[in-house]
């Protein structure tokens, strides 16, 4: 089988920056992982990026926007400046990568509702990013998969199937970003879905109330205590009941139940929190034997300690088993973009709930 080799790039749910990976793929199961970066964002674009999400919100659908396109630009230009760090860290001609998968990054996510009613809108621009790398930029990956009806989320499980083909089942690919899904296989079976907020509403707890952007190494929250009153109310929603799949936007969900408490209970308690909603995930699957972490959730040990906890699934990175769980959804990204030009499938019914397996995302040359 042929190899072409391609470029991923994600900008995910935290905010904190751009992961962009290079592989070699069939987009199949060949797959061989060649290198990666991550480009920061720094406090001002994030604060940027931030009021364009929100501004988004307030929005019908997307469209043009002066605010939203203005951050969309930069955005796109500081994903040219990772895929040319990345070309340049990997000793990388340009002209030998044939595709860059561009997620872009999501402002909103309305995929529910009636069928004219429900979008999705990643901003970034294909066209763009083509031409300030002169390699071909297949984007927009999700919006086709909510017109026929789909979630457009998650997107990077076939990914994780390709992936994880030969290891034991059952099994769990658990993702921990700004929002979390778990990808889930048994023997003869397997889905996707979002499970709830991961590291979103810890994040936001922090930067509120410190000078800090992230609890990390969960080591604020190792100092608190479980409000577990507030913990229950947070979890009386009917989201947690709805049968997957399912996602959600970052915004779907605060932490406004946690106000009044200290730093350390605050942090310990939305910590917890996450843990349960992969507790109640969970629910929703065949029994798994383990669960695989990916995202910056994994670095989070009292994160970790507490999903092992309160699921009694043995939970561990992914580097247990050689991946690079900072580049996985990169990864996946460049893996879509082979068979998006393939026109093979990159959704799936088990995945996003849309009708027929289908591929997704535009080509700009």
């Amino acid at each position: 089988m042929i190899l072409t080799t391609a470029i991923g790039l994600m900008s995910g749910t935290s905010m904190d920056g751009i992961d962009a990976a290079l592989i070699d793929t069939d987009g199949e199961g060949q797959i061989i992982p060649r290198g990666f970066v991550s480009l920061p964002y720094d406090a001002e674009f994030v604060h940027r990026l931030k009021a364009a999400a929100a501004h988004a919100l307030e929005q019908h659908r997307p469209g043009p926007d002066a605010l939203i396109d203005a951050v969309a630009a930069e955005l796109t230009g500081l994903h040219a400046i990772a895929v040319h760090q990345l070309l340049a860290e990997t000793g990388t001609d340009a002209s030998d990568v044939a595709l860059i998968g561009f997620h872009g990054h999501t402002v909103a996510h309305r995929p529910n509702g009636a069928a004219d009613r429900r979008w999705t809108w990643q901003i970034g621009d294909g066209p763009l990013l083509a031409a300030a790398t002169r390699i071909a930029v297949v984007h927009d990956f999700r919006s086709a998969d909510v017109a026929a009806g789909g979630q457009g989320a998650p997107l990077a499980p076939g990914y994780h199937r390709a992936r994880s083909e030969g290891l034991g089942r059952p099994l769990g690919v658990l993702n921990l970003g700004g929002v979390g899904n778990l990808t889930w296989f048994s023997e003869d079976q397997w889905g996707s879905f979002d499970t709830g907020p991961a590291n979103a509403l810890i994040d936001d707890w922090i930067a509120f109330h410190s000078d800090r952007r992230y609890d990390e190494g969960g080591a604020i929250a190792a100092t608190g205590t479980v409000f577990e009153d507030v913990l229950t109310n947070m979890l009386d929603l009917p989201w947690f009941d709805l049968a997957p799949p399912k996602s959600l936007d970052r915004a779907d969900f605060t932490g406004q139940a946690a106000r009044g408490l200290s730093l350390a209970n605050g942090a310990a308690t939305l910590t917890a929190f996450t843990a349960e909603t992969i507790r109640l995930a969970l629910g929703h699957v065949p029994p798994l034997a383990r669960l695989l972490v990916t995202g910056g959730g994994r670095h989070n040990p009292t994160l970790m300690a507490m999903i092992e906890a309160r699921t009694g699934v043995k939970t561990e990175p992914v580097e247990a088993i050689g991946w690079n769980g900072d580049a996985l959804e990169a990864e996946a990204f460049a893996w879509m973009a082979v068979r998006s030009a393939a026109g093979k499938a990159i959704s799936w019914p088990e995945t996003t709930g849309v009708p027929q397996a289908m591929t997704g995302g535009r080509l700009a040359a």
